[in-house]
């Protein structure tokens, strides 16, 4: 910053720092938890591959390990590729996947697609949590093609997250997509913080359920759902 005689800094020097700060944003000001999505991302995600390999090396060596050794060489590498492909709903957005996948169509009885398979990672110890999502909707004249469903799951399965925010995300995606008169989203996981740390509770699952409009408001539409979700 450039200094005037008398000591001060030249305003419109700070002005230009100011604006530049604001302009470019920050990590901490990421509105993901809000809007749901990200307001940051890398140019491409190959360009993260160097920097993320150099991490798991130093991972490595703090562990104790000897990250030159025959069977370690090319972890760190593979390590970033499947931390990239672990999180690669960050590169997806909600109208790239449904593509033109919305319909007219002249139906208003409730569609149930169940026991779609989920995995994530958990944004608080890096884990997997693994499980199944089953999602039904009631169109108002408009319906989705049915793999968009599965689609829509694996956007936000793919980012680290915590389940119960995972199945308000996949909600208020298929609200988005054809504005349907109510959705209703169950997610049975595991989750490997709790199976090989902490409490060690092998055999326990979390259930999270988001109901928006009649599923919330209606019993009997509820009960519906959750009869059709637990049907053998």
């Amino acid at each position: 910053m450039r200094e005037l005689k008398n000591g001060q800094t030249s305003d419109s020097t700070v002005m230009v720092v100011k604006k530049t700060e604001s302009e470019t944003g920050s990590h901490e000001k990421c509105t993901f938890h809000h809007d749901l999505e990200l307001d940051h991302r890398p140019p491409t995600r190959e360009a993260l591959l160097p920097d993320m390999s150099r991490s798991y090396r130093l991972l490595l060596s703090s562990l104790g390990e000897n990250p030159d050794r025959q069977g370690l060489i090319k972890t760190p590498e593979r390590a970033a590729k499947a931390m990239l492909f672990f999180t690669k709903g960050y590169d997806q957005s909600l109208e790239e996947v449904l593509n033109d996948a919305v319909f007219d169509e002249d139906h208003d009885e409730m569609v149930v697609v169940k026991d779609i398979e989920m995995f994530s990672m958990c944004e608080h110890h890096l884990v997997p949590f693994y499980g199944k999502v089953s999602i039904g909707y009631l169109p108002q004249k408009k319906i989705l093609g049915l793999s968009k469903l599965a689609r829509i799951v694996e956007i936000y399965s793919r980012r680290l997250q915590v389940q119960e925010r995972l199945t308000k995300q996949i909600a208020i995606a298929v609200t988005k997509a054809v504005q349907p008169a109510g959705v209703a989203v169950v997610v049975e996981g595991v989750h490997m913080c709790m199976v090989m740390r902490g409490v060690q509770k092998i055999n326990s699952k979390t259930v999270t359920s988001t109901m928006l409009g009649v599923f919330r408001d209606d019993p009997k539409t509820r009960e519906e759902f959750l009869n059709l979700v637990h049907s053998k």
